[in-house]
């Protein structure tokens, strides 16, 4: 029986961001992952029953982060188990790319992966390079051919930086365009402490769109609730771009989305400081009532609206506690 769940500000629950390791094999600089996993993983069984307990309290869409969840052991067969479970709409992951060779795109899909969105952050190697993704451009353009050909739906993440890829919002959109995936074009944020965030360093959607719009007409769509992005369409049936404005247009007035790390922490929030440990909870031995009282508890208490305040605190922003890092909550 599902249950319809509500937090303090009235937002329903209705997305699990799952990460599976902190770990990654790049080091793109909006994000400095530390490259390690902490010392105890959720298991395959403490997974399948956190993705069973969201959902009975509304989740219906699950995604699939890390670090990059390429990296994790045991992927094809918890997207099997969870598909099995039949409880979830629909499942996604989030991946870099870098290890997505045809074969696993081809097992991920028989597994029940309904989509894939891969980062890439610069239309050409050096663009890449610079950002920290170092030589894999190459590597990702194939990994969208690899997820295309075995017919998962692909989306192509973008983290743009002023004076770091600002000048590849074009070159990407032409290069989306000729592959036929929709660009979703993400604005810097303030996640973690490792990335040195500046907010001179933020291109706002609006500009960002503007630049587009200048190279082909683009018709807005709008952004559907719970929804993170911003839609345009290309009127000339180039399809879809859209944007992700945590900075310049927050979202947080519907934001639905639940984040657990790969050991177990759940956060309300990206920009979150503090987590509630769900592991004693997850213990095989504890009946899914414990873990769906903590679970239910958390969210009806949640009154997340980080980015709505820093907006509201422009002039004089109020001290913040030490965020969590991105690599380390799933993005």
């Amino acid at each position: 029986m599902t249950t319809r769940t509500l937090d303090h500000l009235g937002r329903p629950l209705g997305v699990l961001r799952l990460s599976l390791t902190a770990r990654c094999n790049l080091a793109c600089r909006y994000c400095r992952p530390e490259n390690q996993d902490p010392r105890t993983l959720l298991t395959h069984q403490q997974r399948l029953k956190l993705v069973g307990v969201a959902a009975q309290l509304g989740c219906r869409r699950l995604r699939l982060t890390g670090g990059e969840p390429l990296l994790a052991p045991g992927l094809v067969p918890l997207i099997q188990a969870v598909k099995a479970l039949d409880l979830v709409e629909d499942v996604a992951l989030t991946s870099n790319g870098v290890l997505l060779d045809r074969p696993l795109a081809r097992r991920l899909k028989e597994a029940g992966l309904d989509r894939v969105t891969i980062s890439l952050d610069g239309a050409d190697p050096q663009a890449v390079l610079r950002m920290g993704g170092g030589h894999s451009f190459t590597q990702v353009l194939a990994a969208i051919g690899h997820a295309q050909a075995v017919g998962l739906p692909v989306k192509i993440n973008m983290v743009v930086m002023a004076h770091g890829n600002g000048d590849q919002v074009v070159p990407m959109a032409r290069l989306c365009r000729k592959l036929g995936v929709e660009l979703r074009l993400i604005e810097y944020m303030d996640v973690g402490n490792r990335n040195g965030w500046r907010p001179q360093q933020v291109l706002t959607a609006a500009a960002m769109t503007a630049r587009i719009a200048r190279r082909w007409s683009l018709q807005p769509v709008g952004r559907r609730p719970g929804s993170t992005a911003r839609r345009w369409r290309y009127l000339d049936g180039g399809g879809f771009v859209s944007t992700i404005a945590s900075i310049s247009e927050p979202f947080c007035g519907d934001c639905n989305r639940l984040r657990v790390t790969a050991d177990g922490m759940a956060y309300t929030c990206l920009f979150a400081s503090q987590g509630k440990d769900l592991k004693p909870a997850l213990d095989p031995r504890q009946p899914d009532a414990v873990l769906m009282q903590q679970l239910g508890s958390l969210w009806r208490q949640r009154q997340d609206r980080y980015s709505e305040e820093r907006a509201s605190q422009q002039v004089n922003p109020a001290p913040r506690p030490r965020p969590v890092e991105m690599a380390y909550i799933g993005g």
